[in-house]
């Protein structure tokens, strides 16, 4: 029977009454989902770092050929080791380097590079009294580097005008003294003490060794890795059993060989404790030496004790004690094709005279 009446309220647009409601099934909805929920105590698989890396050696540990492998890689890196095995100067300890002194120079450059952008308009001119001091202290070391292996060097000296207390010798001989040490140092010989350290870094290339045990330190923190050691962590456990120790045993070498150098350059071995002992009472507070790449000023000052008896043999070998009663004042005055040089001082070399009450010697040289 035709109703009009409710036909006429009925909405012009019907909806279908016949659809299909979507629903997403359990795997659509975890692939779109941006996190997951795990209950506790679900034994699902869960993440695992290096997981892939771990498969791979698992796979790899169930050939065959896997002993075999494991031995001519073993037998590849031992002998790469040995070949690259070397010693010292002066020192004579044996250390793993595998970097050539060419390459170590061409990776030093850069760090000059750098070190003259940063300090531009504060390098002190040539004709400075405090660097013609240190070039008059260098003169003098040098030789005693070049006898230890140092062939070739352009040594350069930039005098830096900087309150940092400071100084070091970039691979290929450019030394860099900041002038906030000189005054530490008090005089020649305490600036010998300084430049002998840090050349005997470049005698000794620090640098190439410390690069070289680059990869070694990779494969720790590798292997640190896989055990799911944090990145931070494994860095940090190999900074205390590996790169600080390793650079307290370079600044300890250093120190030696640098005391050597400066007695073989007829300056005061002394002066390296005196200086130490300064630097010890004007430092401030830092981290223990445990926790440091150097070794404290206290106990670089006993080992140098140490080492006096040693640094006072190679001066004697350098006919040093020959200019020992010598002041640094000279008088030359010539008379008949001869130098005559006066000289005062308590005790005179073996060629002279001794008089009292300090009155001048007489030497003749002939010219």
């Amino acid at each position: 029977m035709f109703r009009p009446g409710f036909r006429a309220f009925e909405p012009t647009f019907r909806p279908l009454r016949n659809y299909v409601q979507f629903r997403p099934t359990k795997q659509y909805a975890q692939q779109f989902r941006a996190y997951r929920q795990v209950r506790f105590g679900d034994k699902r698989p869960q993440y695992n770092r290096f997981q892939f890396a771990s498969n791979i050696f698992m796979r790899w540990a169930a050939r065959p050929t896997f002993y075999r492998d494991v031995g001519f890689i073993s037998l590849g890196a031992g002998g790469f080791y040995v070949y690259n095995l070397e010693e010292v100067p002066i020192s004579g300890r044996r250390r793993f380097n595998m970097i050539s002194p060419a390459l170590e120079t061409r990776i030093g450059a850069a760090t000059v590079n750098e070190v003259l952008q940063q300090y531009r308009g504060q390098i002190l001119p040539d004709w400075d009294p405090r660097v013609q001091k240190v070039k008059k202290v260098l003169e003098r070391i040098i030789p005693f580097a070049t006898a230890a292996g140092l062939h070739d060097i352009d040594w350069e000296i930039h005098v830096i005008d900087s309150p940092e207390e400071n100084a070091f010798v970039a691979p290929g001989g450019k030394v860099f003294v900041f002038t906030g040490i000189i005054p530490l140092c008090k005089n020649e010989d305490g600036i010998a003490a300084v430049l002998g350290h840090e050349i005997a870094h470049v005698v000794a290339h620090h640098t190439a060794e410390k690069l070289s045990q680059a990869p070694l330190v990779l494969l720790g923190m590798a292997a640190l890795m896989t055990f799911d050691f944090s990145f931070q962590l494994s860095s940090a456990l190999l900074n205390l059993f590996l790169s600080m120790p390793a650079g307290r045993k370079q600044e300890a070498e250093a120190d030696e060989i640098g005391l050597q150098l400066m007695a073989r350059a007829c300056y005061r071995p002394e002066a390296a404790m005196e200086f130490w002992n300064r630097m010890e009472s004007t430092a401030r507070s830092g981290p223990p030496e445990l926790l440091s790449t150097h070794p404290s000023h206290h106990n670089r000052e006993e080992k140098i004790r140490e080492w006096l008896p040693k640094a006072h043999e190679q001066a004697e070998l350098s006919d040093c004690h020959a200019t020992a009663g010598y002041s640094k004042s000279r008088i030359y005055v010539e008379n008949n094709g001869w130098l005559i040089e006066q000289q005062r001082s308590s005790s005179t070399a073996s060629g002279g005279r001794t008089t009292r009450g300090g009155r001048p010697h007489t030497f003749f040289l002939c010219v």
